[in-house]
């Protein structure tokens, strides 16, 4: 990989996109639309690609152009990340919206089916979604996350009764329309590298600023994270590991799951290992494969990632 200087962002990132003949492409939804970025022949159906938690399509800027330039990919902003829409005040972010997010994107475009390369948060959405619309999708890359954590019942409700009352508060900070605070470009960027401890190198870091970082109104020169501070407070598949393991059933397609070596599982790792044996036992074409490195590694350091997706 290229050594990345860390200058403004808008001199990097758009400099590293006319390179790469991105195209930015917007999507209509019912409460505005969906952002991304556009990697590739616009004649051919792209691989969609999901950000994890907090992230945005930014994410596989690094990645991609190390992956074969015949095939297109569409990076997407999910809702309240990145350039795409917030969803109205008063509501709450819910992974079951993956199932009509996808369906937007299939009919903007006239897809009959979708391909799948997800990191993080992404991955754990698009599980479920091919498992219940099996026939739809016709491939999945999940990277450095499988499925649906398990929490104790416990941890649940005191997630629950610690976070409705910030996220209150978040949407109430939305309604007043108030600027978030404000910094440097450079303190962006060390918010950003120690928030994520360890995982993405500073040299990455603008990447994922371009599209969460705006211009301040109120001080010249600073930034304010633009994403929706709701998304901090939201919850993920509250399910049992019974319907992870029915869901695994149903995943028959081409499905490459690349684990990062020094990321943890965010769980018991019981749990992980009873899908993985369902998916080995049931699905010819599963493959999973180790890359050394941290939870941001396609970002990081794209070289260990790129192999092993294009052999896919």
């Amino acid at each position: 990989m290229d050594v990345i200087d860390t200058q403004p962002m808008e001199t990097l990132v758009e400099r590293h996109d006319r390179l790469h003949a991105v195209q930015e492409v917007r999507i209509p939804v019912p409460f505005g639309e969906l952002a991304g970025k556009w990697w590739g022949p616009r004649n051919v159906r792209p691989i969609v690609c999901l950000h994890g938690w907090q992230d945005n399509a930014g994410t596989f800027d690094t990645l991609i152009p190390l992956l074969p330039s015949h095939i297109s990919f569409l990076a997407l902003d999910l809702p309240g990340h990145g350039y795409s829409s917030r969803i109205p005040d008063g509501m709450s972010y819910q992974p079951m919206n993956i199932f009509y997010l996808l369906n937007f994107v299939m009919h903007e475009y006239g897809w009959k089916k979708i391909s799948l390369m997800s990191h993080s948060m992404g991955s754990v959405l698009h599980y479920p979604y091919a498992a219940i619309f099996p026939t739809r999708v016709d491939f999945l890359i999940s990277i450095d996350a499988l499925k649906p954590q398990i929490f104790r019942d416990e941890t649940i409700v005191s997630l629950l009764s610690e976070l409705t009352p910030e996220f209150l508060k978040a949407d109430q900070r939305n309604q007043e329309k108030s600027e978030p605070p404000s910094y440097s470009y450079e303190e962006t960027v060390d918010r950003l590298f120690e928030g994520a401890v360890n995982s993405i190198t500073r040299e990455a870091c603008p990447f994922l600023l371009q599209r969460n970082l705006r211009k301040s109104a109120k001080f010249p020169d600073k930034y304010y994270f633009a994403r929706d501070s709701r998304l901090k407070y939201g919850f993920g598949f509250l399910w049992s590991q019974d319907v992870n393991k029915r869901l695994a059933q149903n995943l028959t397609m081409p499905f490459l799951f690349i684990k990062a070596t020094e990321s943890p599982y965010w769980e018991k790792k019981k749990y992980y290992d009873e899908v993985i044996e369902i998916l080995e036992r049931n699905n010819p074409r599963f493959e999973l494969k180790y890359v050394e490195g941290t939870h941001h590694v396609h970002l990081s350091h794209p070289e260990r990632v790129a192999p092993v997706v294009t052999d896919f």
